[in-house]
């Protein structure tokens, strides 16, 4: 701050030059392309540019770390997800504490993911699914995103909740699980709707359930996990923004109040609807709900984890 200027006037400047969004992954996915959408929002609201820089590396861990480093003035931001602030913790020797590091300043939203296996496996629902599980233990393969990815975590706990056993088959990533899938290489697996809905719909793999609270968009034929044999079982990553911890509380609400006019925003607002995103709620988009909730996260999937013994790469 400088000399002779008060914590409220520098709060009422701000910004005055661009701000820099961390997005820890490659250009060109779901994270990366909703980062953009609230970041031009943002421009909008905050009359500065809003820069995306994608820093790679460490699953995630790696542009978390910067940010949770960085000057904490409101003009370094990280968009991050469930991974950075909930699974990468648990699973990695991460060099930041998803808590105390950081400043959460809105929950974006959440993706229901879902259960699809292959075609020529015998079962018609999920009901089924657990049945035949039962009945052939550990003979089925389920392909995941990687060792403690959300599809890895998520069928840890299908397992838990429906006493079956299968084998995790881990792959670089959701692409290359879903023509594996398509092929019969693989039995099953979950995947977010962007990538398994046009399969589904083309004939190609069979969605059996939802692994929400509720449908998404061009689900809501499909039957959800609490309907169908599996309660509670749910895979809905989610995406956030944070600043460092020390951030002034001022700029962290001015920061609140843009992300809240980008997801006011019609256009914005129909391109999530478009690839089944679920935006929070706008009573649900204040800085408190948003620290409760990563609380609340970790406290149910760290025992998890925990117990099943995961790691990344183990």
């Amino acid at each position: 701050m400088l000399p002779g200027l008060t914590r409220g006037a520098s709060a009422q400047a701000f910004p005055s030059r661009s701000i820099t969004m961390v997005v820890p992954v490659a250009a060109g996915g779901a994270l990366d392309t909703n980062a953009r959408l609230v970041a031009e929002g943002m421009r909008a609201a905050l009359g500065q540019a809003v820069v995306i820089e994608n820093v790679t590396g460490g699953g995630g861990s790696t542009g978390a770390t910067r940010i949770a480093r960085a000057t904490p003035d409101g003009y370094n931001l990280l968009y991050g997800a469930n991974v950075t602030h909930v699974l990468n913790p648990a699973v990695l020797n991460v060099s930041y504490d998803p808590i105390t590091d950081f400043e959460p300043i809105a929950l974006i939203g959440n993706t229901p993911w879902l259960f699809a296996v292959k075609n020529d496996l015998p079962v018609k629902n999920l009901p089924e699914l657990i049945g035949w599980l039962k009945a052939n233990p550990d003979k089925a393969t389920f392909g995941t995103a990687g060792q403690g990815s959300p599809s890895h975590i998520g069928g840890v706990l299908f397992q838990n909740v429906t006493g079956t056993r299968f084998q995790f088959i881990p792959y670089r990533g959701t692409a290359p699980v879903v023509p594996d899938l398509v092929s019969g290489q693989i039995d099953m697996a979950i995947l977010d709707p962007i990538t398994s809905l046009p399969q589904h719909r083309a004939g190609k793999i069979r969605i059996i359930a939802v692994m929400g609270k509720k449908h998404g968009s061009g689900s809501q034929d499909i039957p959800l996990t609490d309907e169908s044999g599996a309660p509670g079982v749910y895979t809905e990553p989610w995406q956030g923004i944070w600043a460092p911890k020390g951030t002034p509380r001022e700029i962290v609400l001015k920061l609140n109040e843009a992300v809240r006019a980008a997801l006011a925003d019609e256009a914005n607002r129909k391109k999530f609807a478009d690839q089944s995103y679920e935006l929070t709620p706008r009573e649900n988009l204040s800085t408190e709900y948003f620290a409760q909730f990563i609380k609340a996260d970790i406290e149910k999937w760290w025992p998890i984890i925990k117990a099943a013994g995961i790691k990344a790469g183990g």
